[in-house]
């Protein structure tokens, strides 16, 4: 589910970059300048449409450190998870093996006297 929204929000996002970029270069082809205003139009606007897209960048980045950090801190619960386990069931052993040599013992010294 939540890879269903990341993929609904990443793409909203291309295509709002993608008709920005269309849109622009439309408009500024259909209006009526110089050369020269052309030119500096162009470059206002791929300054703009650059800091947009590190703005976008930085967000994935943030969203991907977010991402990797649930992961991590998940892992280590289930690794500590799976420590206890193991420990109780190494404790429930334990106590199996004690018990076992406790009878052995009952019926050794039974058995010799």
């Amino acid at each position: 589910m939540a890879t269903e929204k990341d993929g609904t929000a990443k793409g909203l996002i291309v295509g709002f970059l993608a008709g920005s970029i269309v849109g622009a270069v439309t408009a500024l082809l259909f209006a009526p300048m110089t050369g020269r205003e052309l030119r500096e139009d162009l470059k206002k606007r791929g300054d703009e449409l650059a800091g947009d897209a590190e703005e976008y960048l930085a967000q994935a980045r943030k969203r991907a450190v977010d991402i990797i950090n649930e992961g991590k801190k998940r892992s280590e619960t289930l690794v500590t998870d799976a420590r206890r386990r193991a420990e109780s069931l190494m404790d429930d052993a334990q106590k199996i093996m004690d018990e076992a040599r406790g009878k052995i013992g009952e019926k050794r010294s039974q058995s010799q006297s």
